[in-house]
């Protein structure tokens, strides 16, 4: 009896592991949230396997969507059959399921283990040619930095996830609208000039072809076109970073 969250990775075909590959094919019961093509390959490797994406329904609480998953897997689990959960990308990343998941599993007393993937911010950096030791990098959900008190450092790179999803307080939808992406960019202009570029970034997921990584105006932003994958990238202001010389002392002083 056993649980193995395992990440599909981004691309197609390309980033998924030989050990998650072979968690798919000898687990007595395979469950998966991925859809397209990627449900149709694995379906090739797993004929019975079970997609979780018929929970999704038009209007749908989001929440009890993911609580109906976890229960639908957790109930084959604690049957005490060996359990294998695929999920696109990185299982731990942007992913509330494997997160409940793991900590249903713990509270049954279920052996279980969650194994990394390559996700979209992996494929980003390699995509745009970015390094976050460069200068730092801020992460946070588009609609989470809207919503909440955020400090940002416009001197390292931020990355917002979920763009297309801004501005959805009812958890039901899977788009956003111009009036609130331009409520994102009012807020963002705190920081950042109206004129700095920013990034819609969407990574490869098939085998062939590029990214996307339009650029865009800050001050631009709500005329963007997103989907559920889209992430809006905000480089770094080019000014050089500022000393700060109380702690530089200190430092020296040692």
């Amino acid at each position: 009896m056993s649980l193995v969250i395992v990440g599909l990775g981004i691309t197609l075909g390309k980033h998924l592991s030989e050990r998650a590959l072979s968690e798919i094919k000898t687990a007595d019961k395979v469950f998966a949230l991925v859809d397209g093509l990627a449900l149709a390959w694995l379906q090739n490797v797993r004929p019975d396997l079970e997609s979780l994406h018929t929970h999704y329904a038009e209007g749908k609480y989001r929440p009890q969507t993911y609580v109906d998953m976890r229960d639908q897997v957790m109930v084959a689990a604690e049957q005490g059959q060996n359990i294998c959960a695929v999920f696109y990308g990185h299982p731990a990343i942007f992913a509330d399921v494997p997160h409940m998941l793991m900590q249903a599993a713990k509270k049954a007393g279920i052996e279980a283990r969650l194994d990394p993937g390559i996700s979209a911010d992996a494929c980003l950096y390699a995509d745009l040619g970015l390094d976050p030791g460069k200068r730092g990098c801020q992460s946070m959900e588009a609609t989470q930095f809207l919503l909440f008190k955020r400090s940002i450092d416009p001197s390292a790179l931020l990355i917002l996830w979920q763009v297309g999803l801004t501005g959805d307080l009812s958890l039901k939808r899977f788009d956003t609208e111009p009036k609130w992406l331009a409520l994102l960019a009012e807020k963002l202009m705190q920081w950042y000039p109206g004129d700095h570029d920013v990034i819609l970034y969407e990574a490869n997921i098939y085998p062939i072809g590029d990214c996307r990584a339009e650029r865009v105006k800050l001050q631009d932003l709500e005329h963007a076109v997103t989907s559920q994958i889209t992430t809006l990238v905000v480089p770094a202001l080019t000014k050089p970073l500022e000393v700060d010389e109380f702690w530089r002392e200190r430092l020296e002083a040692i």
